[in-house]
């Protein structure tokens, strides 16, 4: 197990997986989940002889389960410490919702002279809340209703959002797995409600337009157009817009945990970018 401590004091779970010479793959995981949310991937690229990394976000998974610092500043700064520890450079950052909003923050502050590449998957780019310069967002009543169900009964919401919405389980046909949903809520309930309570503004109301602008990096921008959490229109359509050269894939039907629903198609298309 490794585990890092902040400037701040906060303990920062990892894991580095692979061969240390290897080009490193680090993978940035989404609310209010854990760096277990990228078992299909890390083992995938493991097995294609990469290095893989993750961490925990503060107050998530297996890491402190501290009362602050639950913003994209100190998420991005924590990364920051596990990598500069890890002595990682050349490495392609890999973020799935929050996490894409984190690893861009993360490659734009810290990254400079160590990320070569970026993906940024169902991601909460550019700013998700609906703003007079961002007509197209989601109201913040969406939000609101976030934190009341989590503060109300935390242990049933997650159940009900991996249950229907956020693999599209509510979907006509949909395969369903109560494995995923049940591992969902692992995740979930291991992390602290502090941090994912706060963890919703973060990633809700942290407007990326002027990181996006800023990053140099090949960037690829992954989105299923039956997002049911991050809709596409108002964050790949548009992120993919704001960095020069970004490749955009769009996949018909995909919904937002794709990830875990389509392994096998983004693992590939990953692989592609990644080689390429």
């Amino acid at each position: 197990m490794g585990m890092i401590t902040t400037k701040d004091g906060v303990e920062i779970f990892y894991k580095d997986w692979g061969p240390k010479d290897a080009q490193p793959l680090v993978f940035h995981h989404g609310w209010p989940l854990s760096s277990d949310d990228w078992d299909a991937q890390m083992l995938y690229f493991l097995g294609k002889g990469f290095r893989v990394v993750a961490h925990d976000r503060r107050g998530h998974g297996r890491s402190t389960q501290v009362g602050d610092g639950h913003d994209m500043d100190h998420y991005a700064a924590d990364a920051a410490a596990v990598f500069e520890h890890l002595d990682l450079r050349n490495s392609v950052h890999i973020g799935h919702s929050t996490g894409g909003g984190e690893a861009l923050h993360y490659v734009v502050r810290h990254g400079r002279g160590r990320a070569a590449k970026l993906v940024l998957i169902s991601a909460v780019p550019p700013i998700m809340v609906k703003t007079p310069s961002n007509p197209g967002g989601l109201p913040i009543e969406v939000f609101d209703g976030l934190r009341q169900q989590l503060a109300a009964n935390r242990a049933q919401f997650y159940l009900d959002l991996p249950s229907g919405p956020f693999y599209g389980f509510n979907r006509p046909g949909a395969a369903v797995s109560q494995g995923v949903i049940q591992n969902w809520w692992r995740q979930g309930m291991i992390g602290g409600a502090k941090a994912q309570y706060d963890g919703i503004k973060a990633f809700s109301e942290t407007d990326f337009n002027e990181d996006l602008k800023m990053v140099d990096l090949p960037t690829l921008v992954m989105h299923g157009d039956d997002d049911q959490i991050v809709p596409i229109a108002d964050a790949g359509l548009l992120s993919a817009k704001l960095v020069k050269n970004a490749v955009l894939k769009v996949y018909k039907g995909y919904p937002h945990g794709m990830c875990t629903t389509h392994a096998d198609v983004i693992n590939e298309d990953l692989l592609a970018f990644i080689r390429g």
